[in-house]
């Protein structure tokens, strides 16, 4: 144990003091607030606003459409044909056909986007609705009252009852980000980290310094000693990441001027016309997370098991990445034909992911949330919804329990083929001929 404990602190510190460390921690999480505030600043500032000038109207269109200030502005006062409309100061002319046709034509010169050209149909067919309600003996004053009434009538909230009786808000924004943020996170630091430690490996193994390591200590210390070691690595870079996001998000008030902070209250309240549909509005999501921060999510339990699962799937799959690294010579491609099928059931675990957000109790995500190849990814993406609500203690505990199954299966399996492959030089080896390693007396 000692000998691995050396060889830990070693990883560690190589990894920790060098430079590139050094600065990925520090300038990611900056990378991140300044990609969601940028994506958040111009989805605002690139709102198209459309002047259109509306012809042929039989009457009823021009009290019955609302022209938008950051959208569309419609001009039923225009003076101006499909020849002259653009020198007359707009970008578009609508044609309204006579009563009976449904043939609206709206010209341009550039194409509207889909925003825009969204609004105005929308208002089109209100205008319509409303004029055959008209016809039917409802007066405009009472339609604009119903319309004003029915404008967030309703707000909606998802209030839970726990086990123990009592009740919770729940919050299916803020658990959607944070399964995904937390997914993400680790299906991205298993390929990092799983790839550093096999390059580690090789990189020792073609310099020659793991057999001078060997002649001191066993492979399998060896191993172990490179794979805790660079979970601490990646361990510190964690908490130091969340750490550096919190106290960012938090000061974004005092370094974005007023009037940016009044422009995404706006559009919080009103996403219509956002360029960019979900992304946008997913980043709008993130800026207000300040103030349901607390809401609906039990953050220690989440702690507690983005921790377990992060280092769970490290270490079930950096034992792999460690076996491919002790196997490969100076060839790419040999650590790429190695490398597909410990790659494949991440990414699926990803797609996985994305599905079961949707749908956190389909038999699909429990299932892969359950078994250890997948689990790591989907359960980080389910937990957030509610625990025992959405992920019952047995499955938690099972899928737990199966990573820890997992990480010590795939352990002894990487052992049996770090000791032989170590020290061998000059030969592929493929997944056939280390299985007879991991067998071989």
């Amino acid at each position: 144990m000692n000998k691995i404990g050396l060889i830990i602190q070693r990883e560690y510190l190589t990894r920790v003091k060098n430079k590139t460390f050094i600065l990925s921690t520090f300038m990611l999480p900056i990378v991140m607030i300044l990609f969601i505030v940028g994506s958040t600043f111009f989805a605002i500032k690139s709102r198209e606003k459309r002047k259109v000038a509306v012809v042929n109207d039989p009457g009823y269109f021009r009290s019955n459409m609302k022209s938008d200030s950051s959208s569309v502005i419609f001009d039923f006062n225009a003076v101006a044909d499909s020849t002259n409309y653009e020198a007359k100061g707009y970008d578009g002319i609508l044609y309204l056909p006579a009563v009976g046709s449904n043939k609206y034509e709206l010209r341009s010169n550039k194409q509207f986007g889909l925003d825009s050209k969204g609004y105005i149909e929308r208002q089109l067919n209100k205008a319509i609705e409303n004029n055959m309600l008209e016809q039917r003996g409802i007066e405009k004053t009472t339609l604009d009252s119903i319309s004003k009434a029915s404008d967030n009538a309703v707000e909606l909230n998802n209030i839970v009852k726990e086990k123990n009786g009592e009740s919770r808000q729940a919050n299916a924004g803020l658990a959607y980000g944070v399964g995904f943020g937390s997914g993400i996170l680790i299906y991205i630091t298993m390929f990092i980290f799983g790839a550093m430690v096999m390059r580690g490996v090789a990189e020792e193994k073609m310099n020659r310094i793991a057999e001078v390591i060997v002649s001191s200590c066993k492979p399998f210390e060896l191993m172990m000693g490179k794979i805790i070691g660079i979970a601490g690595v990646g361990l510190t870079q964690f908490l130091l990441w969340i750490i550096l996001i919190f106290a960012l998000m938090s000061s974004l008030q005092f370094f974005l001027p007023a009037e940016t902070m009044q422009q995404i209250q706006d559009a919080q309240q009103s996403q219509q016309g956002i360029p960019g549909g979900a992304n946008n509005t997913m980043a709008l999501k993130i800026m207000e997370a300040k103030t349901t921060l607390i809401e609906g999510v039990n953050w220690g339990l989440i702690i507690f098991c983005f921790l377990f699962y992060f280092l769970g799937g490290y270490l079930f799959y950096a034992a792999l990445f460690a076996a491919i690294g002790s196997v490969i010579n100076e060839d790419p491609q040999e650590a790429q034909s190695l490398m597909l099928p410990i790659t494949m059931p991440i990414i699926f675990g990803f797609i996985i992911l994305t599905s079961s957000l949707q749908n956190p109790n389909s038999p699909v995500a429990v299932w892969a949330s359950i078994i250890p190849f997948t689990s790591p990814i989907v359960m980080m993406g389910r937990i957030p919804f509610g625990v025992p609500q959405t992920v019952p203690y047995w499955q938690l505990g099972l899928s737990m329990i199966s990573l820890i199954g997992g990480f010590l299966v795939t352990t002894w399996f990487a052992g049996k083929v770090y000791r032989t492959g170590i020290l061998m030089y000059g030969k592929k080896a493929s997944w056939k001929e280390m299985a007879k390693w991991a067998f071989r007396k």
